[in-house]
């Protein structure tokens, strides 16, 4: 049976990255539902914004398989920022408003080439007290982080995991990473814009420990986060392994018990807050978007096209109301009206099995 194909025309393809398919997402297909783009709640005043799935860093630790070297990935996803917008302002709305977006990604939110407008139409919302950005800085050029900051961003987690050129570029799995470069830049940010600087580097147990102090040195002197009013200006993120993440050959990951552990023992050898409690840089509890599906529950849908990994086929609900990732879909049809049961819906990101 034919579904929609109003929604299948909102799934277009836009060209490819590392030869994989990208494909444009724009209205009318819904931008909740899906763990690679669109808008993520998870009952804070912070809401997740993914603009963009590409990424040309290629991280040894990515949890998200990113990059040039992507074992999984079947397909890329762009998402028309306008649209984007008033998903993300719709959910600031339920969420009572004065929330915070940030702006990461299951890859490098910079590669979205519309960016800046996206902040601007984020901002002149009236519902979006803050803008934030996440990225590993591989992009970053003053050029852009002027348009940024003249589109109202308030601030940058930049994921710079080394203050070596060696060690961060094996870490960022390309050779050109320049953590110099890249650092110099978030001191002219500092010293020259509105926009404030966070560094969020990961620590990767015999990779990396030994240069966090230094990257907490740079933030101590270039009073990283004050513009935030935050008592830190580094939040240091814990390696992880994941289903569809790279794992680091010989390393094993910490423990939380052990990772705090480590933390506190850096606090009192350098002097500086590292262990902050969420409500300290702006965190709070908001009422989530509620799902509309349970798990179990059987629902119609109509496919969109190829899914986010291999074997994963993209689907949306006949309601229009979430974005899904159907495994076990064998060969559909863009168009092609299916049933599938729910298998998850955590924080309104849907995994479903065509049956």
């Amino acid at each position: 049976m034919v579904g929609d194909l109003n929604y299948v025309r909102g799934v277009r393809r836009a060209g490819s990255s590392y030869g994989r398919p990208v494909y444009k997402i724009s209205e009318p297909v819904p931008l909740m539902g899906h763990a690679a783009f669109g808008v993520i709640d998870r009952g804070t005043n912070v809401v997740q914004v993914r603009p963009s799935t590409i990424c040309q860093h290629n991280c040894v630790f990515c949890s998200v398989d990113a990059g040039p070297g992507s074992r999984f990935r079947a397909s890329e996803f762009l998402v028309d920022v306008a649209w984007l917008s008033r998903w993300a302002i719709e959910v600031a709305k339920l969420k009572g408003g004065r929330v915070e977006v940030l702006l990461d990604g299951v890859g490098e939110p910079l590669t979205h080439p519309e960016l800046p407008e996206l902040v601007r139409l984020l901002k002149e919302s009236g519902y979006v007290e803050r803008v934030a950005l996440e990225t590993h800085g591989g992009g970053l050029t003053r050029e852009l982080v002027e348009r940024l900051g003249a589109s109202g961003l308030d601030r940058i987690n930049l994921s710079v995991d080394a203050v070596a050129k060696e060690r961060a570029a094996l870490l960022a799995g390309v050779e050109w990473y320049d953590p110099e470069r890249i650092l110099g830049l978030a001191e002219w940010i500092l010293e020259n814009t509105e926009i404030d600087v966070v560094l969020t580097p990961v620590v990767v147990p015999g990779y990396n420990e030994d240069e966090v102090s230094a990257l907490v040195e740079w933030a101590r002197r270039r009073g990283a986060g004050k513009k935030s009013g935050w008592p830190t200006g580094v939040l240091i993120q814990k390696y992880e392994v994941h289903k569809y993440g790279r794992k680091v050959p010989g390393v094993r990951p910490w423990t939380w018990g052990r990772f705090y552990a480590w933390l506190r023992k850096l606090e009192k050898e350098t002097g500086y807050r590292l262990v902050v409690e969420p409500w300290e840089i702006g965190m709070e509890r908001r009422p989530k978007v509620e799902p509309p599906y349970g798990v179990g529950e059987r629902v119609r849908a109509t496919v969109l096209g190829p899914g986010w990994h291999r074997g994963e086929t993209l689907l949306v609900d006949s309601r229009g109301l979430r974005v899904m990732a159907a495994r076990s879909a064998g060969s559909l049809s863009p168009g092609e009206r299916v049933a599938a049961v729910v298998l998850s819906n955590e924080d309104n990101i849907y995994v479903v099995e065509v049956r």
